[in-house]
């Protein structure tokens, strides 16, 4: 009991990190260009991440874990960061904030993939409807070419983090919650310090005090710090019960865009997040067939 209230207190504590992410990237790309502000916050991060385990002399991973950390980093590392990123250059933190309400299900669908879980037919169809809504909003917002770039951007950063998600989290019941985001960072780090000095601003003069704070959050604690949290959340509370802990993550950044950036939230994106929270619920508790538990026990106890 007490392990599995920690798992959630720290899973709500990754979440709460995580909501400052986007506002923080807008303001940060203000000032980066997508590509540095992608490899940056990775190279800072993983820097971080190598000192921790050098203090903590953690032993490198098995062989048969590489391939996972690998996939972690694509998605988490280098994948979203980049997506939103360049999305944030076309559209407003609080509009990228609304397709957040996917990510749930976008890591359930990848665990099904996985082959961790079989869904019931109902889970399908809270599926399509909450992915119905968010489709119908961004046809609704979309204004040009631009817009609708920075759209496909957002599904293609949902799409890799949920991977990385469900990849993460299947990983840290062996290899431990924060040591997976600890060395899928060291993994890429030789690439991201190659690439930050590609793409290094040739003029910091330019550079704000809030566009290198932000810089700075999106690297010590979207990258490293919430990951720590939030993957030993997973770990101690399990996957799927605090992995719920992500709807609240929308209405947590509608709120932090609203009040940092001074962004207008009109009521259109509280009610579609509203409702896709709705469905990721209704997927969620139709995830897996009640039979499952059942037969899960009865090998158990036989």
């Amino acid at each position: 009991m007490y392990k599995s209230s920690r798992g959630w207190l720290n899973g709500l504590i990754g979440v709460i990190i995580f909501s400052g992410s986007l506002p923080a990237t807008r303001v940060a790309v203000a000032g980066f260009t997508p590509e540095f502000l992608t490899v940056a916050r990775a190279a800072i991060a993983g820097l971080l991440a190598l000192l921790v385990l050098k203090i903590l002399k953690e032993k490198w991973p098995k062989r048969t874990y590489v391939s996972s950390l690998v996939i972690v980093s694509l998605g988490v590392v280098i994948g979203f960061p980049l997506c939103t990123a360049l999305a944030l250059q076309y559209i407003s933190a609080s509009y990228s904030i609304v397709f957040i309400a996917l990510l749930p299900l976008s890591t359930a669908i990848f665990g099904v993939i996985r082959g961790e879980q079989w869904p019931q037919p109902l889970f399908w169809l809270f599926a399509l409807l909450g992915s119905s809504g968010v489709m119908g909003f961004m046809l609704l917002k979309v204004q040009g070419e631009n817009s609708m770039s920075g759209n496909l951007w957002m599904l293609a950063a949902i799409t890799v983090c949920g991977l990385g998600y469900a990849e993460g989290g299947k990983l840290s019941r062996q290899l431990g919650g924060w040591q997976v985001i600890s060395w899928a960072l060291v993994i890429s780090l030789p690439l991201m310090l190659m690439l930050s000095y590609v793409y290094l601003p040739q003029n910091f003069s330019q550079i704000t005090i809030s566009e290198l704070l932000a810089l700075l959050y999106v690297a010590f604690f979207s990258m490293f710090l919430g990951f720590i949290f939030w993957y030993q959340g997973l770990a101690q509370g399990g996957v799927l019960a605090v992995g719920q802990l992500q709807l609240l993550q929308p209405f947590l950044g509608l709120g932090l865009s609203a009040w940092l950036l001074n962004e207008t939230v009109s009521p259109i994106m509280w009610g579609i997040s509203l409702m896709v929270v709705i469905c990721v619920a209704g997927a969620k508790k139709f995830s897996v067939y009640p039979s499952s538990t059942n037969s899960i026990n009865n090998v158990k106890q036989s």
